[in-house]
C-alpha cells in the first residue's frame, strides 16, 4: 500500500513541477512577444496616441484660425 502512495505522490510533484514549468515558459513566450511587437512598431514610426492628440488639436486649433482669417478678409474686401 505504501508503494501505491508513493507512486501518486511522485506522479503528482512530477505533474506539479511539470505544470511550474510550463507556467514559466508561457510567461517567458508571452515577455518574448511583447518585446518584439514592440520592436516592431518602433521600426515602423507610429505615432502614439498621445502624439496623435496633440497633432489632431493643432490642426484644429489652425482650421478655426484660418476660417477666422478668411472671414476677416472678406470683411476688409468688402470694405474696400
Amino acid at each position: 500500500m505504501t508503494a501505491g502512495n508513493k507512486i501518486f505522490d511522485d506522479m503528482s510533484k512530477l505533474m506539479t513541477n511539470a505544470m511550474g514549468v510550463a507556467q514559466g515558459a508561457k510567461t517567458e513566450a508571452e515577455t518574448a512577444m511583447k518585446g518584439f511587437i514592440d520592436r516592431w512598431m518602433a521600426d515602423r514610426d507610429f505615432v502614439t496616441r498621445e502624439e496623435f492628440d496633440a497633432v489632431r488639436t493643432m490642426a484644429q486649433k489652425a482650421r478655426e484660425e484660418n476660417i477666422a482669417l478668411a472671414a476677416r478678409i472678406a470683411a476688409l474686401e468688402a470694405k474696400a
